[in-house]
């Protein structure tokens, strides 16, 4: 099974950017959790991060053919109609997430573009989340393989 993860804009500046929203872990240490618990599933895991919308597009693209994508679009999430597109034609299964509960903030992030081309959303948990994104892209592959 192999898994992309992909972060978009400003999600490189983790562990800095905003602390009482986002908290104190780098994107490095999120990735150190996700492969470390990649290696636990058996499943071959690649991290990507990008502030630029075609970039991200591009990187979906190049995984034609992956069993599962954990996409946090950052800001992309709310603006993008390219993003989910990509997703569609490259069919895959695809897990949004996001490290805080968009639906207690702004109302313009309470919209998703990514949302209705995603298998699921889960949002609020910090880096839990990608963890959770990867627990069940697993079940579902292990699901699929019994049926």
């Amino acid at each position: 099974m192999r898994v992309l993860v992909l972060n978009g804009p400003n999600l490189n500046l983790l562990g800095t950017r905003e602390p009482e929203m986002y908290g104190r872990e780098t994107l490095a240490d999120i990735e150190g959790r996700i492969r470390a618990r990649a290696a636990t599933l058996g499943i071959e895991v690649e991290c990507a991060q990008s502030n630029h919308e075609g970039e991200m597009v591009d990187i979906i693209q190049a995984h034609r053919g992956w069993d599962g994508l954990i996409l946090n679009a950052g800001a992309y999430t709310h603006t993008s109609v390219a993003i989910p597109d990509a997703i569609t034609s490259v069919e895959i299964t695809t897990v949004e997430v996001h490290l805080s509960n968009v639906f207690k903030r702004e109302a313009f992030r309470h919209h998703s573009y990514i949302s209705p081309v995603a298998w699921g959303a889960i949002v609020g948990f910090g880096s839990h989340g990608y963890l959770a994104a990867l627990d069940l892209l697993h079940a579902r592959a292990a699901e699929a393989a019994t049926q």
